[in-house]
């Protein structure tokens, strides 16, 4: 459920249920998706959320692949840890968790006009036994931290053993760290206080063995008597850090996580950085919506972010959101790399491309004008005056299937030589990734002729000059991080985007299933039933006026299906993953990398009077997709997000 399709099909959908009910359905879902076979795959393929080392970070003596944690209350019967695992986050945070459950059937209200969730209880909870059963087999790597509270109005001894049982036990379940809570169950500060040093004195007494401890701050709790706590705290070296609350309490009790909570998390941040000795960790992420809020909360003093309420409104891919923007506020203020030498590897894929562009011009020459080359008759023993008297329409239809792969050739030539002039070049991991997807496919789509047993002798000629620049362009290449600004906002243009890229992933799995059966349909049964009624004859007539017809036809079938899969698994790898604010280049690509396909595709139809409609849907479909995927990406790839805040504004 990436932000394309949750922001444009699913958001809408859940948000007209209950909120209990559509939680259910979204972490089920996504759930049993990454417990399936190959579930694991497809999440990381649509998301595409690996961190980068650039974002690792040591908090507490825990190791984490990024600053960006889970929120316990998103996710708080581990329903879909498995798969948040693999959005981009570092740890995971379980609770809050009490010795018994607490359990509510009030409904939960999502307020999206505010981007508020009002929680009826902000404790409910399976118990700590049933937490403990998860945490020891998570089905992931992420470092577990266990938020645990004592049960409401427990008096401080209670709630002292309560905790301090808790931490055994989930200790040996796996849990990297503990958040104490309990300034919600404390009457007083002396209560709080009398808790909190009865947890030092245990944690002291089993060091060997206890994890890091954080204190749990409500986000509401007064400032200055904290501070005097936590001056006494810190200084027993027990306490690792302390983590914020990430929602506001009403007057009816109700717990109240949104957008609302970002002004006094700041505010929060920064006073305890003022206050406390600099070593000591600050986790928080009241009102995260969006990335601009996570660097605001990091340059606040902030170590680490935790997402709650921002995952509903925002989408799942706000993880990555926000691990692009902390990489670009790293790399910002250094120097750009040196771009490598030309032939280091993205000069010669720029010779490729622009091998492809000059082969798919000469062919759709050759196809406009005489259709067949020498070899080709020589192979089915015909002149092109014989074939004109065989069948009045089979030159045309011919000359169709090789100009609609001369335009294909000529869309996969620029697709090629833009990726590897701006992505390449700049090590990007996805263009390289595209790259060599594509070209594996389309080299060996080269083989596709043994379906029928033609042997294309220029075919085979070009794959053999063409593949050396491959495989020279494929050679060691290290990922570099993103050098332009990223978009920070969830606004206007941002969510128009969502639908352009919708429009595009769309795209590229039609055109990759078109490939796919023209290639299927080339090698087994060559004509649908349009074909034929075009050609009006039969496959078997066509068989009986000559046998090497079919297979000759068979081959360009093929050879187009082939290079179709080819240039859609490239746009489909750009949709999915290249997207990027500010990317003029893309754009361009986009425009000029589609135009030639779908100009050749639907002029030589007119130009033969193939225009069956039914034949020509699904390229209908395609340039209807392809538009309209421009017309809504334009403002965000041609607008640097500078640009882009002030049209929102």
């Amino acid at each position: 459920m990436p932000d394309w399709s949750y922001q444009t099909l699913f958001r809408p959908l859940l948000f007209k249920l209950p909120a209990r009910l559509s939680r259910a359905l979204t972490l089920r879902a996504i759930g049993t998706l990454s417990r399936m076979p190959g579930g694991s795959f497809v999440i990381r393929t649509l998301g595409h959320m690996e961190p980068s080392p650039l974002l690792e970070r040591d908090i507490a003596g825990i190791f984490m692949d990024t600053p960006i944690g889970l929120s316990g209350s998103v996710d708080p019967k581990g329903i879909a840890q498995r798969a948040f695992a693999q959005f981009g986050i570092g740890f995971i945070e379980h609770g809050p968790i009490t010795v018994k459950p607490i359990r509510s059937v009030e409904p939960i209200i999502n307020d999206p006009l505010i981007e508020t969730i009002r929680y009826p209880s902000c404790y409910e909870n399976e118990g700590v036994e049933r937490f403990a059963e998860r945490m020891a087999k998570p089905g992931h790597r992420l470092p577990q931290l266990a938020r645990i509270a004592p049960m409401p109005q427990a008096p401080p001894e209670q709630a002292i053993y309560e905790l301090g049982s808790m931490i055994v036990q989930l200790s040996a379940a796996g849990a990297a760290g503990f958040y104490i809570d309990v300034f919600h169950s404390c009457r007083s500060w002396e209560d709080a206080r009398t808790i909190l040093n009865g947890i030092s004195l245990i944690s002291s007494a089993q060091a060997h063995s206890v994890k890091p401890l954080f204190l749990y701050v409500p986000l509401t709790l007064p400032d200055d008597p904290l501070i005097s706590l936590l001056h006494e705290l810190v200084d027993e070296a027990r306490w690792s850090g302390i983590i914020i609350g990430e929602g506001i309490f009403t007057e009816k009790g109700e717990h109240c996580v949104g957008k609302a909570a970002k002004a006094a998390t700041l505010s929060k941040i920064k006073r305890l950085r003022e206050e406390c000795k600099p070593d000591l960790a600050i986790k928080a992420g009241g009102g995260v919506h969006e990335p601009q809020d996570a660097i605001e909360l990091l340059q606040a003093g902030a170590n680490a972010i935790l997402l709650h309420s921002g995952l509903v409104y925002a989408g799942p891919g706000l993880p990555k959101r926000i691990n692009e923007a902390i990489i670009y506020e790293q790399v910002q203020s250094l120097p750009k790399p040196m771009a490598p030498s030309f032939w280091k590897h993205w000069g010669w894929m720029c010779l490729l491309g622009i091998g492809m562009i000059i082969g798919g011009i000469l062919s759709w020459i050759v196809a406009a004008t005489t259709v067949l080359l020498p070899y080709d008759l020589k192979f089915i023993g015909m002149t092109l005056e014989e074939l004109k008297h065989t069948n009045h329409n089979l030159l045309h239809f011919m000359s169709h299937d090789r100009i609609t792969l001369s335009g294909t050739m000529i869309s996969i030539g620029i697709l090629y030589f833009q990726l590897a002039r701006h992505g390449l070049k700049n090590s990007l991991h996805w263009t390289r990734t595209a790259l060599l997807t594509s070209g594996i496919v389309g080299f060996a789509s080269f083989f596709l002729y043994l379906g029928y047993g033609y042997f294309d002798p220029l075919h085979a000629l070009a794959a053999a000059v063409l593949l050396p620049m491959f495989l020279l362009a494929m050679r060691s290449n290290p990922d570099q991080p993103y050098h332009l600004p990223v978009n920070v906002r969830n606004d206007g243009i941002w969510r128009r985007a969502m639908w352009g890229q919708l429009c595009f992933v769309i795209l590229g799995f039609a055109l990759a299933i078109g490939g796919l059966t023209i290639s299927g349909v080339g090698i087994t049964q060559v004509f649908v039933q349009t074909d034929l009624v075009y050609l009006d004859t039969s496959h078997t007539q066509l068989n009986e006026t000559n046998a090497k017809l079919i297979p000759l036809i068979a081959h360009d079938r093929a050879g187009f299906g082939g290079a179709l899969l080819c240039d859609a698994i490239a746009i489909l790898i750009v949709a999915l993953w290249g997207i990027q604010q500010g990317a003029r280049w893309l754009w361009w690509t986009l425009l000029f990398g589609g135009a030639p396909g779908f100009y050749a595709g639907l002029s030589v139809h007119l130009a033969i009077g193939y225009i069956d409609f039914w034949h020509l849907s699904p390229a209908l479909f395609a340039l209807l997709l392809y538009i309209l995927g421009l017309i809504l990406l334009y403002p965000y790839l041609m607008k640097r997000p500078s640009e882009a805040a002030k049209m929102a504004r």
